[in-house]
């Protein structure tokens, strides 16, 4: 039988949902910006200023990125059963931003073309082994992937006006925040003027970046929170402490006896060999 709900708890379940018009986006730089002759000093060739606190208030739209799971199917297991089988975590291609143009300087149309131009080397005067744009015989090479990439802070901070949870030492326990990883400009969309009423012009600029990881005000916003460690070879502290505490290393070193394992049994099941119960296990 369906158990009474009191008007007092559907207030407090339904009436309470999260607004679209809360957050905050941070754009970052690449990662070696402040590099000589990195993309700081290509910014001032350009005559760009970065502000990224300008550029924070002027996003008035983001997207908070999904993903999927890529799966197998098998159907030969059980008869007349199929069934999937995760492998694969799929991320977005990619994440748009928009963000009001002020008339003071255009500053998101200058920034993101600059940094455009950075990735595929465009020059603005000439220097060795390299010709200015406005030249007929203009040609570009693309820099290497680490010079124009942000490796981190691009991020987007989803909160509400009232962000306050009880069970949070700092009350902001219900704010999201979505990390991407790896990130860049990957396109600017066209923005039409035209002499009929006017309105705000807008810049949107869509992100590609390899992944994405969230945390929160109250729980750890690092690479350590998401499901794998910078380096790639230890899991989380939260997982490691599941496993018994073990160190990534060593469950490194766990997963790749085991795989030898399985090698040797594959190889020792041949009947020329016999049976693989009769092979002791390897340590």
């Amino acid at each position: 039988m369906p158990a009474k709900v009191s008007v007092d708890k559907i207030k407090a379940n339904l009436l309470r949902p999260a607004l679209t018009s809360h957050f905050i986006v941070d754009i970052p730089k690449p990662k070696y910006g402040t590099s000589a002759g990195g993309f700081d000093k290509y910014l001032n060739d350009n005559g760009v200023k970065y502000n990224g606190e300008k550029l924070r208030l002027l996003c008035s739209e983001a997207t908070l990125p999904g993903s999927s799971i890529a799966t197998h199917e098998n159907n030969s297991d059980f008869t007349g059963v199929t069934e999937k089988f995760a492998y694969r975590r799929v991320y977005d291609d990619r994440i748009d931003f928009t963000f009001y143009v002020d008339a003071d300087n255009y500053l998101p149309i200058r920034f993101f073309e600059a940094w455009i131009k950075y990735i595929v080397g465009e020059s603005i005067t000439p220097g060795t082994g390299r010709l200015p744009s406005s030249y007929s015989n203009y040609f570009y090479r693309v820099k290497y992937p680490e010079y124009y990439i942000a490796a981190e802070g691009l991020k987007i901070t989803k909160f509400e006006r009232t962000s306050k949870s009880k069970t949070s030492a700092n009350h902001e326990g219900n704010t999201l925040i979505y990390n991407f990883v790896n990130s860049y400009p990957l396109s600017i969309t066209s923005m039409p003027v035209s002499y009929e009423a006017s309105s705000l012009l807008k810049c949107t600029v869509s992100f590609s970046y390899i992944r994405y990881y969230v945390g929160a005000k109250d729980y750890p916003s690092t690479p350590e929170s998401s499901s794998r460690s910078p380096n790639g070879a230890a899991d989380s502290p939260q997982a490691l402490t599941g496993a018994g505490g073990l160190t990534g290393a060593q469950l490194d070193a766990i997963e790749a006896q085991d795989i030898l394992n399985t090698e040797a049994l594959s190889i020792f099941s041949n009947p020329q060999f016999g049976t693989s119960s009769s092979i002791p296990p390897i340590f």
